[in-house]
């Protein structure tokens, strides 16, 4: 019984102390402390001549005012996991990119920052807000 609770004592040492290596945290019990990516808070850019159609039509109705074609399109986007710069509340806004062939609203996103209706702030999403890459012209 001593034995087990030395060598409890020894792994939590070394996890503290960064002797050894922990599995990946997952995503909801990250810190959000800071961004985890690039100084703008996007993984990279992307031209919108390199979005799937569907994007490139998304991006056209959110400059439109609609109408969408999600109930949940235009509603505020929490930010909750920091990777896009930071903002007050209320300031970015998500949209559904449609995905060929899926039953859902699948994976893709776009998320655009500022007065709705403005698309020189966008960042595209094709896994469900893992990963964001700015939308540039």
């Amino acid at each position: 019984m001593a034995r087990r609770w030395v060598l409890n004592g020894v792994l939590i040492g070394a996890l503290a102390f960064g002797g050894l290596s922990a599995a990946p945290t997952p995503a909801h019990a990250r810190d959000y402390a800071a961004p985890r990516t690039g100084a703008d808070g996007a993984t990279g850019t992307v031209a919108v001549a390199h979005l799937p159609r569907e994007a490139v039509e998304t991006l056209n109705l959110i400059a439109a005012g609609g109408p969408y074609p999600y109930g949940k399109d235009g509603i505020v986007f929490g930010n909750y996991e920091r990777l896009l710069p930071p903002h007050r509340r209320g300031y970015y806004h998500e949209y559904t990119v449609p995905t060929p062939r899926a039953r859902t609203r699948g994976a893709r996103r776009i998320v655009c920052g500022g007065p709705l209706r403005r698309t020189d702030n966008c960042y595209y999403s094709d896994d469900h807000y893992r990963s964001f890459n700015r939308i540039v012209e």
